[in-house]
């Protein structure tokens, strides 16, 4: 097998603190710009929704549209995980979802804010993480929008966004970034990191995902899983100690369909999605769920 290239932290700014200029989107944020311009003769469509895989730049754009339109005068609400409250007001940043005692919070605070005529801005990162209840009480903010104020939703899923909340926003369809964009990103934020040429492919477009795989080790298991299963003198310990390390990441899960892929093996898809699935849903060992997934590639070669 591949020798294991050594693991490495890196540090990534939030895309609130991130000032470097926007890799790829361009499209969409002209749009905004153009919108935004033109706001005198055409009002702007007070919901945008930018759409699309995790990791491809949503919420930096967000911020920096954000910026652009408060600019530091007007106010500036975010509903994420990190501003995250339970019912009594106590901090749940670790919490799987945004509550609605969130959501409510947030508009009690717009209730209450300046009355200075400035815009402003809210962000919700992301749609997908609002609880039906919290994503019912955005829902009924939409209905009526306030004056000069913009809504920026950050969306992964939007089979997951309720219509309703969908029927009411300018839908911005992001598309992943490219292998150009993603090396300019990785020469930014990863300088030292040897980023293969097979880790970009990998990365189906998102940043975030190279970021994962370096950071976990992702892309030297993947190498190892890749010559395990190639190997005809594999033995069920080898797969065994494969299947251990993907199983230490529920991240690292989505290899094994990139494995799939690489092998051209389409057929295998929806079982080993479903298999994929079922180690979090069924509470199965993932080494023993990830053991059988391996060697069902196997056989099929």
């Amino acid at each position: 097998m591949a020798p294991r290239k050594s693991n490495k932290s890196f540090s990534f700014p939030n895309p609130i603190d991130n000032d470097v200029v926007l890799v790829g989107h361009g499209d969409v944020m002209n749009d905004f710009i153009s919108a935004w311009n033109g706001r005198d003769e055409h009002p702007i469509h007070p919901v945008w929704m930018l759409a699309g895989p995790r990791g491809i730049g949503k919420a930096t754009m967000a911020y920096k549209i954000a910026k652009m339109v408060y600019g530091n005068v007007g106010d500036f609400f975010i509903v994420d995980l990190s501003n995250n409250i339970d019912k009594d007001g106590a901090p749940k940043p670790t919490a799987k979802n945004i509550s609605v005692y969130t959501v409510r919070a947030m508009i009690e605070k717009m209730q209450m804010s300046s009355m200075s005529g400035e815009w402003r801005v809210v962000l919700i990162d992301s749609v997908d993480e609002l609880t039906t209840a919290a994503e019912n009480a955005m829902l009924k903010l939409l209905e009526e929008p306030p004056a000069k104020t913009l809504f920026l939703l950050v969306v992964h899923q939007l089979a997951s966004v309720l219509p309703t909340v969908r029927s009411r926003a300018r839908v911005e369809k992001m598309r992943p970034l490219s292998v150009p964009e993603l090396r300019r990103l990785c020469d930014t934020f990863m300088m030292d990191a040897d980023i293969s040429d097979e880790t970009l492919r990998l990365a189906n477009g998102s940043f975030g995902r190279i970021a994962n795989l370096k950071s976990t080790g992702g892309d030297a298991i993947y190498e190892d899983l890749i010559d395990c299963i190639k190997n005809p003198h594999s033995n069920s310990s080898d797969v065994m100690a494969i299947a251990k390390k993907i199983a230490s990441d529920s991240a690292l899960h989505g290899i094994l369909l990139d494995a799939v892929a690489s092998f051209g093996l389409a057929d295998l898809y929806p079982s080993v999605t479903h298999a994929i699935a079922n180690i979090a849903r069924v509470n199965l060992e993932p080494e023993i769920a990830i053991f059988k997934i391996i060697t069902q590639i196997k056989k099929c070669l």
